[in-house]
């Protein structure tokens, strides 16, 4: 086997997704660009939704035009498109108004919601989610009790078949559903989650609550809180994990569909491969601290200060698929790795019982190198032993070369080494 194949390969917990063959990133598949054109075209002879005006939300948060092709094209990228689609997909952005999204919440934190809402610098992205044409969202819409009802059957009903619905937050089943019901009616979670997904185009289950079960799901687990897939079927179910989820990630699913009319493919998880196809391990900035056998051993310390390689410390990065490095937070001014702290997981399935501790896991990943030292301290060290090696041949090669040359004029002489000889004077 490959040696470098050994000390890059993927560590998991799981199987590596299946991820699709994709032409080089320079190559434009000439019927894949018809296809986004009719799409387009198809979308913009759709009618506009209201609550979404796109180049209204930049002017007024000062957001140059400049700057929105600027996110377009990281987009682009981050979807694995040639950049020669930069413009197709900033127009789908500005299109996405033409999608209804119902969004409901089950048992959650609303972490996803106020994560963008709460920037006080927003970035593309969070202004796209603010401003969605949404139809239904509990935590943003000026209506309540059976007024927010009204709206949600009204909605359900005009747009059924065509609106994508959004869940957060794990749905329970645990006392036939009743640990969970909404609004003036209190219809059970599970039973909204059933209604409301039959009639949608797709369903994306928004954070890893609602893509696995997230903390409600963590053990002993009383509520019975389980993952979206487990409930809904029959439609597409796109999950988007992460605690809370990239808005990147969100934005970009539903442009892959308003581009192309189809959903991004998924790995055995349901999660876009675009964005969950890669271990965080790979593509780490640490990574190459991990090969050279440097650790952060304790918190503080000055290997912690030098950015060393915090698996030891327990990051879960080897274990984790997400595109956290490439992608960051907050206009990727940041993530936790970058920030100093280990990755907890929180994008793969039950995070909080099996990853969310700061410490490795029982099963272990070796680490590069002889006896996981790093390939630099290895290849000293065996640079070192060969040396050794060397110095002890030597030394044996003189005293065999000694007792030969010994042996050779003991048989010349016809006696032994200890016979006299005589001296001339």
């Amino acid at each position: 086997m490959d040696r470098r194949a050994l000390l890059t390969g993927d560590f998991s917990l799981e199987p590596a997704p299946k991820q699709p063959s994709a032409p080089p990133i320079n190559v434009v598949d000439e019927g894949f660009r018809r296809q986004c054109e009719a799409r387009l075209a198809e979308m913009r002879a759709a009618d506009a939704l209201p609550g979404f005006d796109l180049r209204g939300v930049l002017a007024r948060n000062k957001l140059s035009r400049r700057r929105f092709l600027q996110w377009s094209a990281g987009i682009t990228a981050a979807l694995g498109l040639p950049s020669v689609f930069t413009p197709q997909v900033a127009e789908a952005a500005e299109l996405l108004g033409r999608v209804p999204v119902i969004w409901i919440e089950g048992q959650s934190c609303t972490g996803n919601t106020e994560a963008f809402l709460r920037a006080s610098a927003p970035t593309v992205s969070e202004l796209i989610l603010q401003s969605l044409a949404l139809q239904y969202h509990e935590t943003v819409m000026a209506g309540a009790g059976f007024q927010a009802e009204e709206t949600l059957a009204s909605a359900a009903k005009q747009y059924a078949g065509k609106y994508v619905l959004v869940i957060e937050g794990s749905i329970p089943t645990g006392a036939n559903g009743g640990y969970a019901t909404n609004g003036a009616s209190a219809q059970k979670f599970v039973d909204r989650v059933a209604s409301l997904s039959a009639n949608a185009a797709a369903v994306i289950a928004a954070g890893s609550c609602a893509s696995f079960g997230g903390i409600p799901a963590a053990s002993p687990n009383p509520t019975g809180a389980t993952r979206v897939s487990d409930v809904v079927s029959g439609v597409p179910v796109i999950n988007i994990p992460a605690c809370p989820m990239n808005p990147d990630n969100f934005v970009g699913t539903i442009l892959h569909f308003v581009l192309t009319g189809q959903w991004p493919a998924t790995d055995s998880l349901l999660r876009p491969t675009w964005a969950f196809g890669t271990l965080i391990h790979n593509s780490c900035p640490r990574r190459a601290h991990f090969d050279a056998g440097e650790y952060v051993q304790n918190w503080g310390d000055e290997a912690a200060q030098s950015n060393f390689c915090l698996y030891k410390m327990g990051c879960k990065g080897p274990y984790t698929y997400n595109n956290c490095p490439s992608i960051g937070y907050n206009e990727n001014t940041s993530w936790p790795i970058r920030a100093g702290h280990g990755c907890i997981g929180c994008s793969q399935p039950a995070f909080w019982d099996q990853l969310a501790f700061e410490r490795p896991l029982a099963t272990q990943i070796p680490g590069p190198g002889i006896f996981g030292l790093g390939l630099q301290s290895s290849v000293d060290k065996f640079g070192a032993g060969l040396v050794a090696v060397a110095g002890v041949g030597v030394a044996v090669h003189a005293v065999a070369s000694g007792i030969a040359r010994s042996k050779s004029r003991r048989s010349e002489s016809g006696g032994d080494d200890d016979s006299e000889t005589s001296v001339e004077p």
